[in-house]
């Protein structure tokens, strides 16, 4: 008599657990940023089932090896999503070589756990900035792919005319190699005798590109406010202040980077 089918048929194999370097595993558990999980790594403070390691790409399955900094055993963090309303003069970075003074020295008293900067805002710009130790949605935020409508109020020396913003509209070549620069949207909220206000939006990030795109106009950027990133808008946030995003709000973004 034949033996049953069933025992020749061979079962599928489960699926293999994601495997990522020790310092990216790090980093994705929102603990750190990743260069600060390299920094760790190196000084001999992680062990892996633990053998001390010494190597930031070495191999590590998240889900079924013992991680530990410092000897104690690290899981992934809650996540925690942070809007800040960011004033003029601090650094977008955990630590300036230059010791000027960064958005984490302004966030020091809050208790909050580790938070990575979504995107930047360079020193003399102001507003929304957000922080998360979700690094998923941080990356869907910030993918290129995304064009996500980032707002921008912005003062300027003069008093820019139709043409002026038409042209940062249609695109204006630069003599640095960088191509093309445009914005999505250029429109005059309101002028006086000797400067002008205007929105600006963006869909895509370049440096200092708003600076930039108004120098190839003749015109000196003297405040530059970010109001809101996609739906989420700055609103009555005082500067120097920050609050947790709600759920919806988390929601929202995420759901945007989907549908873009």
């Amino acid at each position: 008599m034949s033996p049953p089918i069933s025992r020749f048929v061979r079962k599928s194999a489960p699926s293999p657990t994601p495997r990522h370097g020790l310092a990216r595993v790090l980093s994705k558990l929102g603990i750190c940023s990743r260069s600060q999980a390299e920094q760790w790594i190196r000084e001999g403070r992680v062990s892996l089932d633990g053998r001390v390691l010494h190597d930031p790409d070495h191999p590590t399955f998240v889900d079924h090896q013992r991680l530990a900094v410092d000897g104690e055993v690290v899981t992934a963090a809650t996540r925690c999503h942070v809007a800040f309303n960011k004033p003029r003069g601090l650094v977008v970075s955990a630590a300036d070589e230059r010791g000027r003074a960064t958005v984490y020295s302004a966030l020091a008293a809050a208790g909050l756990p580790w938070l990575g900067p979504v995107g930047r805002l360079d020193k003399a710009s102001e507003g929304l900035l957000l922080l998360s130790n979700d690094t998923v949605w941080s990356a869907g935020i910030t993918d290129p792919a995304a064009h996500l409508d980032k707002t921008y109020h912005v003062q300027v020396a003069g008093q820019p005319t139709a043409e002026n913003l038409a042209a940062m509209q249609s695109g204006v070549g630069v003599s640095d190699g960088s191509g093309i620069l445009r914005a999505k949207q250029v429109k005059l909220l309101r002028a006086g005798t000797k400067n002008a206000w205007l929105e600006v939006v963006l869909d895509e990030g370049k440096n200092r590109q708003i600076r930039r795109l108004l120098a190839t106009q003749g015109f000196e950027v003297l405040r530059l406010i970010r109001v809101a990133i996609g739906p989420l808008v700055l609103g009555d946030l005082a500067k120097g202040q920050w609050r947790r995003l709600s759920a919806a709000e988390v929601s929202v973004l995420a759901v945007r980077q989907r549908a873009d």
